[in-house]
């Protein structure tokens, strides 16, 4: 018979809400991006909704789905950001999908970042719009451009494919833990 044996569980303060949470190398990530959202970026913190989850439902199915972060502006959402892992564009699907479906109005910016490096997407062209954790945009080319940004709802023709998408990447997850021999 084969052991495996964890390491102790450890937890985390989560930087925006204060609580206690299980530790895991993603969120690491998010830690540090709630930093740089709040430091670097100029966002309050309680314009940082964090783990916001949505609804899915395909053809009477119910499921949840989960955006890392949501970064809201005068109550309407600017950034969706997707923490994980190593490679990014691994990734670009998924967390468009996430940003179509968590809001009544898809959200104007898709982020994916691993903490080191990040992609800034238009949700709703899934156009690359910047690279690297510099490009994230900070709250004041956020409020420089939140006249220009377009908030529309997603049809539901589209919402049911964006749910399949969503749900077809999200059910391939790395542990949040490796194994240790």
């Amino acid at each position: 018979m084969e052991f495996y044996m964890f390491e102790p569980e450890e937890t985390i303060q989560d930087y925006i809400t204060g609580r206690q949470l299980p530790y895991s190398d993603d969120e690491y990530i998010r830690q540090s991006i709630e930093r740089l959202l709040v430091h670097e970026k100029g966002f309050q913190a309680e314009a940082i909704e964090v783990s916001r989850s949505f609804a899915i439902e395909i053809e009477g199915e119910n499921a949840a789905g989960r955006v890392d972060l949501l970064v809201l502006h005068e109550n309407r959402p600017l950034m969706a950001i997707k923490c994980i892992r190593g490679s990014l564009v691994t990734r670009e699907r998924e967390a468009l999908a996430a940003s179509r479906l968590v809001c009544d109005v898809q959200v104007p910016w898709t982020v994916i970042t691993n903490g080191e490096d990040a992609e800034i997407l238009d949700t709703l062209t899934g156009k690359l719009t910047g690279q690297g954790l510099d490009a994230i945009p900070d709250l004041d080319s956020a409020k420089a451009k939140f006249g220009e940004l377009e908030y529309i709802a997603l049809p539901e023709k589209r919402r049911a494919i964006e749910s399949r998408i969503y749900l077809a990447y999200a059910s391939f997850q790395c542990p949040s833990k490796c194994p240790v021999e």
